[in-house]
């Protein structure tokens, strides 16, 4: 096949999930569905998070945050592989699909970072509840979120652009319903040794620092839990880290899935069908889990609902 380096030349096909017209319907509707249930969810959580006073806390904040993500991943993905059903060209240029591979890296990174930080913020309200207010004041909350944003933008476009020193056959096909970077680094014509590498090195690095957080604050939150004399003390503790581990599980869960998927089946498409549990499902099912195993959130909500339907 012949290679060029011509990138604006290159175009790729998103072969989607399937290529049965029959299903195309039926993909087409589930995955509009999905979105907007994904789309309407966070964005009640994120402003009913916003409207109501009582919730302008630590933990309340990085949730909000978590559901801007939560839409933005969705967004980068979903909307595109609908147009692709419906207009039946599953076409996308070289430029635009490593745009859309960097958005993902980026907020994915983003919410594997929020998630982190909302594993500390849980830690210092159950460990050091007397210190709490000081320690996360709403400076060192937003100086978390900068950082966040600023170590995921790194490591996306790092990646990224790393794609650009790759030569690519003039006509490529991804079986997949997004540009998903490891699927474009197969493609190439070129060596990707240092591509892939890179891709070990980081999710190493901005996977494993984030989940050992998570894992060391959670031992610490055990260990002090554990201490506490009352059965009813303990399950109050425990019941305010319910949610956020149910996201975490579900998050590092469908993420792991998608790996072992890959690494014991030869089929591409399988892995594509795995990677909706990681890359939709996820962000589908994180308001409900705040939503139904928080009080206050049900609370709140119930209040904003019934404000909008007096207005209505």
């Amino acid at each position: 096949m012949e290679s060029t380096n011509q990138t604006d030349a290159v175009e790729f096909l998103l072969l989607g999930l399937s290529d049965d017209p029959e299903l195309q319907p039926i993909i087409f509707g589930l995955f509009l569905f999905m979105y907007l249930v994904t789309f309407l969810g966070n964005l009640i959580i994120t402003l009913t998070i916003s409207a109501e006073c009582h919730l302008h806390t630590p933990m309340y904040f990085f949730l909000s945050n978590l559901s801007v993500a939560d839409i933005c991943i969705s967004s980068t993905t979903v909307p595109k592989m609908l147009l692709n059903i419906q207009t039946q060209d599953h076409r996308i240029m070289y430029s635009g699909c490593l745009i859309q591979a960097c958005f993902v890296l980026l907020f994915a990174g983003l919410e594997n970072c929020l998630l982190a930080a909302m594993a500390y913020d849980r830690y210092v309200a159950i460990c050091h509840p007397l210190r709490y207010t000081v320690i996360m004041n709403s400076c060192f909350c937003s100086i978390l979120i900068i950082v966040s944003l600023a170590i995921s933008a790194v490591n996306a476009l790092l990646l990224s652009l790393m794609v650009l020193r790759l030569n690519f056959c003039t006509e490529v096909e991804i079986p997949h319903f997004f540009c998903e970077l490891a699927q474009i680094i197969k493609l190439a014509c070129s060596d990707t040794l240092i591509n892939n590498i890179l891709i070990y090195i980081s999710a190493l690095v901005f996977g494993g620092i984030p989940f050992f957080g998570i894992f060391l604050s959670y031992t610490e939150i055990v260990s002090s839990v554990l201490k506490i004399p009352s059965r009813q003390g303990r399950y109050k503790a425990f019941s305010t880290c319910g949610s956020h581990l149910s996201v975490v599980s579900l998050f590092y869960g469908t993420g792991l899935g998608v790996y072992i998927s890959s690494a014991v089946t030869e089929s591409p498409r399988k892995t594509a069908v795995a990677s909706v549990m990681y890359s939709i499902v996820t962000q589908m099912l994180n308001p409900f889990i705040y939503s139904l195993r928080n009080k206050d959130m049900k609370e709140a909500l119930r209040k904003h609902v019934g404000r909008i339907a007096s207005i209505v």
